[in-house]
């Protein structure tokens, strides 16, 4: 990484803020929400099985559906370009064999690679107690949606993480398999009509050691 592109990395690390008022007149095109979309999904999951799902919530059918759902974040639904409802599934293996498969097809790894991990992995999760899956869906998700908040900060957007809606009915309500379908967080996403404001962080010194 260059100077000069550590830099720009830096400004929109420090620049990030969680916005909750937006321009109602900025609208993102689902051509440029599906890039950033491709861009946050750059980010790592165990055994690369990218177990995260987007629900871009942008029409006014959409949001007057989720309004109920998020009482206390109002502003954001109202006024943001989308809401992007992040997921995560609890049957991600089954895209397994098409992710291994494809990398094959791409020159990324070879055959008999493949061949070795896909039945080790498959046999692993028939293994794996719901709990510790879904524990494990929620850290990857949660990677995902740290990169999503970067990757929009550089295409010029502001957005804001929600943990506090309704996320036993989230899933029902837009006809999605609640038991599947983990609910990670809300973002909501758009370009911010005010500066935000910045906020403390704790010295590394009183949260980190070194042995």
């Amino acid at each position: 990484m260059t100077t000069q592109t550590a830099t720009d990395f830096m400004e929109i690390v420090k620049g990030r803020r969680s916005i909750r008022n937006y321009d109602t007149n900025v609208k993102i095109s689902k051509e440029e929400m599906t890039q950033i979309l491709e861009e946050a999904t750059l980010a790592p999951s165990s055994v690369n099985m990218q177990p995260w799902r987007f629900l871009v919530i942008d029409s006014e059918e959409g949001k007057a559906t989720l309004a109920p759902l998020a009482k206390f974040n109002q502003v954001q639904v109202e006024t943001s370009s989308a809401v992007i409802a992040v997921f995560g599934d609890m049957k991600a293996i089954d895209q397994l064999e098409n992710i291994y498969d494809t990398a094959v097809e791409k020159g990324l790894m070879p055959q008999e690679v493949r061949d070795r991990q896909v039945p080790a992995i498959q046999g692993m999760y028939e293994n794996v107690p719901a709990s510790a899956l879904k524990d494990s869906i929620l850290i990857d998700s949660g990677l995902v949606s740290m990169q999503l908040m970067l990757v929009a900060r550089a295409h010029g957007y502001d957005t804001n993480p929600i943990g506090g809606y309704e996320k036993d009915q989230i899933a029902e309500a837009f006809g999605m398999e609640k038991d599947r379908y983990v609910p990670v967080m809300l973002l909501s996403i758009g370009k911010a009509v005010d500066a935000g404001y910045p906020s403390v962080r704790l010295p590394i010194n009183d949260i980190a050691d070194w042995k």
